[in-house]
């Protein structure tokens, strides 16, 4: 355990003080939610659970949430509707959230959407969980199938290379998965939160959408 401690702490340190000061606000409001971003295979739903469950909050995963509300699938959408399609649902979608106090596992493509992150940055704290291009490609061994957003002819280490400067540009704070199980990660991100600010009130979250 004190591996991840030490490790954790050296994470926090090295985050630029503007974001730090940023996280710092953002999770001391009022019904502020914890969004998860990063890509594809980097355990956003599983981690958002699990982290859910630690801190007694709400838990909405946007990709299953969106998938409801189409009555399709991600790849179901991408193929009948195309790319371009699937991300202006996929902005109309995540805008209309209103959760408060509660985890938000958020689809890797999000991040095109400047509205979307807008909604989400105004709701929350944004975490970034990432993990090494190799540990990707061993993870995301059904790309056609999944629901990834992917341009022709694009493969894992482009789409990495082109979405890794977005995740790192909208996160408040950045979580170094590569190696750890998804029970460390969520010890190392509460510890990050408590770092930033004092947990808020237990047992409170609730997540209504806008119909």
């Amino acid at each position: 355990m004190k591996r991840i401690a030490d490790r954790g702490l050296r994470i926090a340190d090295s985050e630029p003080r503007a974001n730090r000061n940023r996280a710092r606000m953002r999770k001391a409001a009022p019904g502020a939610n914890i969004v998860l971003i990063g890509m594809p295979g980097a355990g956003k739903s599983t981690v958002g659970v699990l982290l859910a469950k630690a801190l007694s909050r709400d838990f909405l995963d946007t990709d299953v949430y969106i998938q409801a509300k189409q009555g399709r699938t991600l790849q179901e959408i991408i193929d009948q509707e195309g790319l371009p399609v699937f991300c202006r649902i996929e902005e109309r979608h995540v805008r209309s959230l209103k959760c408060r106090t509660s985890v938000i596992a958020t689809g890797g493509s999000v991040v095109y959407s400047p509205a979307a992150m807008a909604r989400l940055q105004a709701s929350g704290i944004i975490i970034h969980l990432d993990l090494d291009l190799p540990a990707l490609e061993k993870r995301l061994t059904n790309l056609p199938t999944r629901g990834v957003v992917m341009g022709p002819g694009q493969d894992i280490r482009r789409l990495f290379a082109e979405r890794e400067p977005l995740y790192r540009k909208y996160a408040d704070l950045t979580i170094d998965c590569a190696g750890f199980t998804h029970e460390e990660i969520v010890g190392m991100i509460v510890r990050r939160l408590n770092r930033v600010a004092p947990p808020p009130a237990r047992g409170q979250g609730r997540c209504p959408q806008k119909s």
